[in-house]
């Protein structure tokens, strides 16, 4: 799928995955862009069924994006493939003492990416 996406598009699927439905204008704002670019990147992606747009209840001039079912199980998936991927390539070529020393490293990287 990222394959087929321009950076803008994947970014706005990443934050609309982490953070949750948005407005265009809060996306706007994430990414840094004129709203016309904006716009023209969620139509892009409404057209491709990644995302899809409902009225704000609180604000009916706004629209509130969110990914589509198939979008999040694309997402899902891939980052289900790589986890395997990652997983059978630790075992395969670390050694247990390897994989050892590679946990603790990752408990110490937590730490620091951790407030």
């Amino acid at each position: 799928m990222t394959g087929d996406l321009t950076p803008s598009q994947t970014s706005v699927l990443a934050y609309l995955d982490r953070q949750g439905p948005r407005t265009v204008t809060a996306l706007t704002r994430l990414e840094g862009v004129r709203s016309q670019s904006m716009g023209a990147t969620v139509a892009a992606l409404e057209a491709a069924g990644l995302v899809k747009g409902l009225p704000d209840p609180d604000d009916g001039r706004q629209t509130i994006l969110s990914l589509t079912p198939a979008c999040a199980a694309l997402i899902r998936n891939g980052r289900a493939a790589r986890t395997d991927w990652l997983l059978k390539n630790i075992e395969q070529k670390l050694t247990r003492q390897e994989q050892s020393q590679l946990a603790a490293a990752l408990k110490l990287f937590n730490r620091l990416i951790d407030p």
